[in-house]
């Protein structure tokens, strides 16, 4: 075996191996060379070179979020460091565990005018869960240079004695920070970050392992019930005539099917559920924007619930989150391990414990079903809205809307749908399709920096075929994210190209006008033909819906490189139709 000869390096390496990270997207770079070098000669890690440390993140996100556990990524000093910060917001609001590794200067060549001597020290702040500098060595610790000696030696008549001591509580500290900060990603589902100064020279290895790591012990999450605030949710649950249970952002499979079933049995509990809920069952609501959009005031009063019940994370619909803080529940419980988000500024409590834990513990002690027609008043008007919406699919000419119902359509069965942001997700928070299809969205920060190389990062993970819809510009800021060596050849890309931001002609403003189209909606006549040349895809494109029929009966076949397929749809009516849609199912 081939170490770095520094042993901080070591120490670093020899820690993640304990912590069984065996995921390691590296971006390359010379300050970062002890710790590539350790980590690339070690067959325990699956290794990534990534060169775009932005795109490098959102990969290692990707990989996290299908495995659920924490996932390193390694770059070099300076500005490398900050490109980290986009996915970084985006793990710690969706609770994904990354583990940042980046190498640092000594402190006497921090922030002195050379390149690259950037402040790292807490640079993420408070998003995230721990933040670690280390310590080098004894100079490095006081701030003094490698040719400078130290005071505290001129008069002690044991220097190496002393020397010994606090170096080796140096290293006690060092294995102490990066246990503790590698424990909590893991146990708390969140981005750490570990800052490790290294002093020259950075390339010596050896076959011999310095160190001697005390073991720690690693713990896991704890999930303990409280049976007395079980029974002080009873009273509250029983005289609620109206219950409403929303879910956010959820693993597929993630609650049993037993108590899906328990809880479609109670005509006094609706289900709103969204596409990245991954929770399917026919009694529930998905489509939750066609359900409420067409809603009066009226409409809105009945459907109000005495008690909120949430899980999961963050919600798409902004139609829900605006009728929840305006006909506010009685009462807020969210359930969960993680933070409560008190999103509707109702939260009343907040149940730390798995869904499936709590509702083990909490549907065994209900003793009866309220009686109520809540669900089935609610279950008539979505069917109502469901002919609706087959009804104005006849009416309408090609558009953004009708091509979301083609491609949903065609995605095979148990594969991944990954799905960018902005008018993407909300597309597909409109269509039903099947329920063997996973569904993920970066809905933490809701940002569409990263969609690419998210999904790429699923792909690499899951051995199912993973598909990417997303818009033009997303693709497009995300760009370097095909820049990988690693895409599977059953990796799909689907790009809704309508020449801009689309999503902003929905919005209130003065559209068609010279300033709009430049600053807000960003017109621009890019394709993604020539990246495709570039980086090996199988490019196909359609302007029509005889086209995109034609292109998408051969998209999912097996072939020898991933494709990408480019749909042109006209964006002077895309907004129109969408708009006219909401009315249409009133």
């Amino acid at each position: 075996m081939i170490y770095s000869k520094i042993p901080l390096a070591q120490t670093v390496v020899t820690l993640c191996k304990t912590h069984n990270i065996k995921h390691i997207v590296i971006s390359p770079g010379s300050r970062n060379a002890p710790l590539n070098i350790g980590f690339t000669h070690d067959d325990f890690f699956e290794c990534y070179s990534i060169v775009d440390e932005r795109c490098a993140a959102f990969f290692a996100l990707g990989i996290a979020q299908q495995i659920q556990e924490p996932v390193a990524v390694v770059c070099t000093s300076g500005s490398a460091l900050l490109n980290y910060y986009p996915a970084i917001a985006e793990a710690y609001y969706s609770n994904i565990p990354l583990v940042v590794l980046s190498a640092d200067r000594p402190k006497h060549l921090i922030d002195i005018g050379d390149g690259q001597t950037i402040k790292q020290k807490n640079v993420f702040g408070e998003h995230v869960l721990y933040s670690s500098n280390l310590k080098l060595d004894i100079k490095d610790s006081e701030n003094i240079s490698q040719e400078s000696e130290l005071p505290i030696f001129k008069n002690l008549e044991n220097k190496l004695e002393r020397f010994l001591g606090l170096q080796k509580d140096i290293q006690t500290y060092n294995e102490s920070e990066i246990h503790d900060a590698l424990t909590i990603s893991k146990l708390n589902l969140g981005p750490v970050h570990i800052n490790i100064p290294f002093d020259e020279p950075l390339y010596e290895t050896t076959e011999e392992l310095l160190i001697n790591p005390k073991p720690f012990k690693i713990q896991n999450r704890l999930d303990k019930v409280d049976a007395f605030e079980i029974k002080s949710l009873l009273d509250t649950w029983h005289s609620a005539k109206r219950k409403m249970i929303l879910v956010g952002v959820l693993q597929p499979n993630y609650i049993e099917a037993k108590w899906l079933q328990e809880i479609a049995d109670d005509d006094s509990i609706i289900v709103f559920t969204e596409s990245t809920s991954n929770l399917h069952h026919k009694d529930f609501f998905p489509g939750i924007d066609k359900i409420i959009a067409p809603f009066d005031d009226d409409d809105f009063r009945a459907l109000q619930p005495d008690l909120l019940l949430t899980f999961g994370g963050l919600i798409v619909s902004k139609k829900i989150k605006a009728f929840l803080r305006t006909y506010k529940p009685s009462h807020h419980w969210h359930v969960g391990l993680t933070k409560a988000n008190d999103t509707f500024f109702c939260l009343e409590k907040h149940i730390k414990l798995k869904p499936n834990t709590f509702l083990e513990a909490f549907l065994s002690q209900v003793t009866h079903h309220t009686k109520s027609t809540y669900k089935t008043t609610w279950l008539a008007v979505r069917e109502k809205r469901r002919k609706l919406h087959k009804d104005y699919l006849q009416t309408i000419t090609f558009s953004d809307f009708t091509v979301f119902n083609k491609i949903l359509k065609s995605i095979p069965k148990n594969t991944i749908l990954q799905v960018s942001n902005s008018s993407a997700i909300r597309y597909v928070q409109l269509f039903r399709f099947p329920n063997s299809i996973e569904v993920f969205c970066n809905r933490g920060t809701s940002g569409i920096d990263g969609s690419t190389s998210t999904a790429l990062g699923t792909a690499v993970a899951s051995e199912k075929q993973t598909t990417l819809i997303t818009g033009d510009l997303s693709f497009f800021y995300d760009s370097n994210a095909l820049w990988n060596n690693y895409i599977p050849d059953n990796f799909r890309i689907i790009i809704i190209n309508n020449k801009g931001g689309g999503i902003f002609r929905i919005l209130p403003g003065n559209k068609n006008t010279e300033k709009f189209d430049t600053y807000f909606e960003t017109k621009h006549h890019l394709t993604a033909k020539q990246l495709c040349d570039m980086y090996g895809f199988e490019y196909s494109e359609a302007k029509n819906e005889e086209e995109l029929t034609a292109k998408l009966s051969t998209f999912n076949d097996i072939s020898k490189q991933p494709k990408l397929l480019e749909i042109f749809t006209p964006s002077r009516i895309n907004d129109e139709i969408l708009l006219n849609y909401f009315k249409f199912i009133k």
